[in-house]
């Protein structure tokens, strides 16, 4: 498992790079950074800033990143890019196959302690996302989860994608009746945290070229810690 230390190179808005071979580039993206760029939001983005980092030094090159998967711009952690089609649709051939877990704080004291939310996600014309039974209308997704830690109205909770959907995590907790702390789009529009409680702590995949097993883990952010201590940074275990 590869930790940020020392040897981290940080560079623009606080991204920091994990990982980068000739391939791949793998990095832990702040809080209130996009992925990429929408249709309604142009501002600075983890991609526009990293293809700027590649391109470094090397005048009028054309490098380019391909985006392998999105983080939501309220979310932290691990993030992905390819330097190469081949190389994102390697990646994205295996998807189902990347283990990908994160660690969410979420309004209430969730009865059941441990499980997998099943649900159709479909998005509407204002761009939200929303739950459905009719699999005609929307798309398989899958969560599951374990309740680490309780504390006052506040649970923490491992969660392990089984599949990959736009705002998946922060839609299921939301629709059991426990949102992500700091979700005002799906949960309180009151809610007070600086930032949403919801950070990619760690991805496991094969290397799209050399098939090596790769595993990279992401800093837990202060606003976890400082609600639950020492339970974030052990609650996860990751073997190489």
């Amino acid at each position: 498992m590869r930790k940020r230390g020392s040897n981290i190179r940080h560079i623009s808005h606080r991204i920091a790079v994990l990982y980068e071979d000739k391939e791949i580039l793998v990095v832990d993206k702040p809080a209130g950074l996009l992925t990429v760029a929408t249709e309604h939001e142009k501002k600075r983005t983890a991609h526009s800033i990293l293809t700027e980092y590649i391109r470094t030094g090397c005048g009028r090159c054309r490098k380019r990143l391909f985006v392998v998967h999105r983080l939501d711009r309220d979310t932290s952690g691990v993030l992905i890019l390819a330097k190469s089609e081949e190389a994102m649709f390697r990646l994205k051939a295996r998807w189902k196959e990347t283990e990908k877990k994160y660690l969410a704080i979420v309004h209430g004291t969730l009865e059941k302690k441990s499980g997998t939310i099943t649900s159709y996600l479909a998005e509407d014309d204002n761009y939200t996302v929303y739950a459905t039974t009719d699999s005609s209308k929307g798309r398989l997704a899958q969560t599951v989860y374990t309740v680490v830690k309780e504390k006052k109205d506040l649970s923490l909770v491992e969660v392990v994608l089984l599949t990959g959907r736009k705002n998946q995590i922060r839609v299921h907790f939301a629709g059991i009746g426990h949102p992500i702390a700091g979700d005002t789009k799906y949960g309180k529009e009151d809610d007070r945290l600086p930032r949403m409680a919801l950070h990619a702590r760690s991805i496991s995949f094969e290397h799209p070229f050399s098939g090596k097993k790769l595993s990279f883990e992401s800093e837990v952010p202060d606003l976890f810690n400082q609600l639950f201590g020492h339970e974030c940074q052990s609650s996860l275990s990751i073997s190489n």
